[in-house]
């Protein structure tokens, strides 16, 4: 287990470092000006969740995906295997993320997300350590009913990160290259209208990994991302830091 988390930590942050590096030399879109403290804020998070991660999230999964609820087939091994078990979680993540949407309990977590406003790679780790919490929780399920490894679980994690560093990214990518990416995967283009200060967009393309699941479950919007797309949550400023952290805890 020590063995494949350090593997994942190295490629994380090296695909950040990289994604970084690149969307500040070719942007997509061009900010005038991007304060510091706006990428410090959203950095700040990721210490938060790490931690949790190592406290909550490693030994739950550890435990669901070591006392699953039945024996899996020796059919359902080896790569063959490890695609159906990532294609059975990020289905549940497009529909965890679609419920955080549509439920407001879980929307007042998730929102602390989607104040961000501007994108790229430091966005991809600006979640409340509440959402995580959650998230945990109800994956825990999923892990026990379809008998996922562990492996599977850091597996996919790894992915996850990877491609929210990527679809958060202001990474200016050709358009003969990224349409057709997009109809695989979920590229800036898709998420940025995911990020739109319009609620409209804001509740719609919710895919992480394969952008299959918008169009098969009639949630893709038609929007095209522009230069001038105002980025946030419809009617409402961003927010200190303490602020973010304790903003879920009070009703509205």
């Amino acid at each position: 287990m020590e063995q494949i988390l350090s593997y994942k930590g190295w490629i994380v942050g090296g695909v950040f470092t990289l994604i970084f590096m690149l969307e500040h030399l070719r942007p997509a879109v061009k900010v005038v000006f991007d304060p510091v403290w706006r990428i410090i804020k959203n950095l700040s998070f990721w210490p938060l969740n790490i931690g949790l991660s190592f406290l909550v999230i490693i030994p739950i999964s550890y435990y669901a995906g070591n006392n699953a609820l039945w024996q899996r087939p020796d059919w359902w091994s080896g790569v063959w295997g490890l695609g159906i078990d990532v294609l059975i979680l990020d289905l549940f993540l497009y529909f965890w993320h679609r419920a955080m949407h549509e439920i407001q309990f879980f929307w007042r977590f998730h929102e602390v997300h989607h104040l961000d406003n501007h994108l790229d790679a430091t966005s991809a780790v600006r979640f409340h350590f509440g959402e995580i919490f959650f998230a945990t929780l109800f994956r825990v399920v999923v892990i026990l009913v379809f008998s996922l490894p562990f492996t599977s679980v850091v597996i996919f994690e790894t992915a996850v990160l990877i491609c929210a560093f990527f679809h958060h990214s202001n990474i200016l990518l050709p358009r003969w290259f990224e349409k057709p990416l997009s109809k695989i995967i979920v590229t800036p283009a898709i998420h940025w209208v995911h990020h739109h200060a319009i609620r409209q967009d804001t509740d719609s393309n919710y895919s992480t990994i394969f952008s299959i699941w918008d169009r098969l479950f009639h949630s893709q919007s038609k929007t095209q991302r522009s230069q001038n797309m105002k980025i946030g949550v419809e009617g409402i400023k961003d927010k200190t830091f303490k602020r973010l952290l304790i903003m879920p805890f009070y009703r509205k």
